[in-house]
């Protein structure tokens, strides 16, 4: 008997941490918005650090994606109840975004933000990272394969031409952010339908 009550409680247990993995998906989903908002700001800072020739372009499309996600995700709130888990994926994001930040700020004033190929490098193995560690935490393959994109984003950027790392690098972007960030809006989207009330 004790050993049935063991295994019971093993299930319950194992059913317990499945739920907690699926609502921390269904957590990142909710930022799918984030995503695509990141990934056109990337888009803005690389065009306009390649056309503007300017150290400034990455720091200042940066701070103005930090006060854009702010304010939106002030004004939009969150209707999903925090977990330690959702704390977990948004501290890796959040510690994700201040690196971020400070290294473009401290590269751009430095003057030292025109290795392009260490940048992009650098920045590709960042990303791949925060991906990569949410793909495990929440056992979703499709973030960890965001993690795979970048991380071979980083090495295209070592070893490629200033062409081809850069080609490699939007790609990624449009994959890894765009195209990720727009699937979990849909997914966010027909969650929301699924549970919504049924009126009669």
């Amino acid at each position: 008997m004790q050993d049935n009550t063991t295994e019971q409680e093993l299930n319950e247990r194992l059913t317990l941490i499945e739920s907690m993995i699926a609502e921390g998906r269904r957590n990142t989903e909710s930022w799918g918005w984030t995503f695509v908002l990141w990934g056109v700001a990337y888009y803005v800072a690389l065009a306009w650090s390649e056309w503007g020739h300017t150290a400034w372009a990455w720091p200042a499309t940066m701070l103005v994606a930090v006060i854009v996600t702010v304010v939106v995700a002030s004004l939009k709130g969150s209707d999903h109840p925090e977990t330690t888990l959702g704390r977990a994926i948004g501290s890796i994001w959040i510690a994700l975004g201040v690196s971020m930040f400070v290294l473009f700020l401290a590269l751009g004033l430095s003057g030292r933000l025109t290795d392009q190929h260490l940048f992009l490098a650098v920045v590709a193995a960042i990303l791949g990272m925060a991906n990569g560690a949410s793909g495990l935490i929440l056992r979703w393959k499709i973030q960890f394969a965001c993690a795979v994109v970048w991380w071979v984003a980083a090495v295209a950027a070592c070893f490629g031409s200033d062409t081809q790392s850069t080609i490699v690098f939007v790609v990624a972007i449009f994959l890894c952010q765009i195209a990720f960030g727009i699937y979990g809006a849909i997914a966010e989207a027909q969650e929301r339908k699924r549970s919504a009330p049924i009126h009669a």
